[in-house]
């Protein structure tokens, strides 16, 4: 079992490189930034997890940014978007940014990837929210085509471009992982289609994580596909949970940590990692 880390980099708390150095310290395998480009003061769209949208959600790094200062200062550990709003940034600018990463790293980066849930920020980026995942395919269908080819050509809906040249290529072969965030009803046809890992939102053994890791596989193979791992983002530090989310088939486990000043956040790590200690041999 691997286990990460899942905190917002902001401009009030710790620093990126310092929470890299200290998420590498106590053993934990990967780093995870999300990403917020803003928040529209409408407010309109409901926040997710109920109640008021917590205060990391508008002031953000950006995550490429704050994910290089992190594997700046590490040497193992994994830095990883979780989750990149994709559908609100250029194709090509991000495959850009994506092999940059993924060289500077030495091939560290783990591409997490979703569709989003703020509608007044995406439309902000001029993506409809009702088409957002056909758009987001097409981004990822076009950047693999940037990443894999010389002289890469797209010709889609939202996405399109002839013949261009663009370096450095990704570090890791054919490109870093992309990990398909999320639990929707056609969640798993997408990591089918286009990603190479699945990434479902705080789903545990108790609420469907192990007959949805076997539908996975089932469609894995009807479509010819190896094996896809699976990431738990958002699970609880319960012993018990943990256990039965490996049982389950589950290889990754990200723990959600709240911005905070570094002592906070190395206090709480601490407290993960006495968690973890006895359960990475699952």
């Amino acid at each position: 079992m691997k286990f990460g880390i899942y905190i917002f980099p902001t401009d009030y708390s710790a620093g990126p490189a310092q929470i890299g150095r200290a998420v590498e310290e106590r053993g934990f395998e990967s780093l995870f930034f999300p990403e917020h480009t803003h928040i529209p003061a409408s407010r309109e769209t409901p926040f997710p997890g109920g109640g008021d949208l917590p205060r990391e959600y508008s002031h953000s790094l950006d995550p490429f940014v704050a994910l290089t200062a992190a594997a700046a200062v590490t040497t193992t550990l994994k830095v990883a978007t979780g989750i990149c709003l994709v559908i609100e940034r250029d194709p090509i600018t991000l495959a850009k940014q994506v092999a940059s990463l993924d060289l500077v790293s030495g091939g560290r980066f783990l591409f997490g990837i979703g569709g989003g849930w703020n509608r007044e920020e995406m439309e902000n980026h001029g993506t409809d929210y009702s088409r957002r995942w056909k758009r987001l395919r097409e981004s990822i269908e076009a950047m693999k085509t940037i990443w894999s080819e010389e002289e890469a050509s797209y010709e889609g809906e939202f996405v399109r471009f002839e013949r261009i040249w663009s370096w450095p290529k990704p570090l890791q072969s054919p490109h870093p992982p992309v990990i398909v965030g999320g639990n929707g009803e056609r969640t798993l046809q997408r990591v089918i289609r286009y990603g190479d890992e699945w990434m479902p939102i705080g789903l545990s053994a108790n609420a469907g994580l192990e007959p949805r890791i076997q539908e996975l596989r089932e469609m894995a193979a009807a479509a010819g596909r190896g094996h896809i791992p699976v990431t738990i983002f958002g699970l609880s530090a319960n012993a018990e949970e943990i256990q039965k989310a490996a049982a389950a088939g589950a290889e990754r486990i990200v723990f959600p940590v709240r911005p905070a000043g570094l002592e906070d956040v190395e206090r709480r790590l601490d407290t993960l990692a006495e968690v973890i200690a006895p359960l990475k041999d699952l």
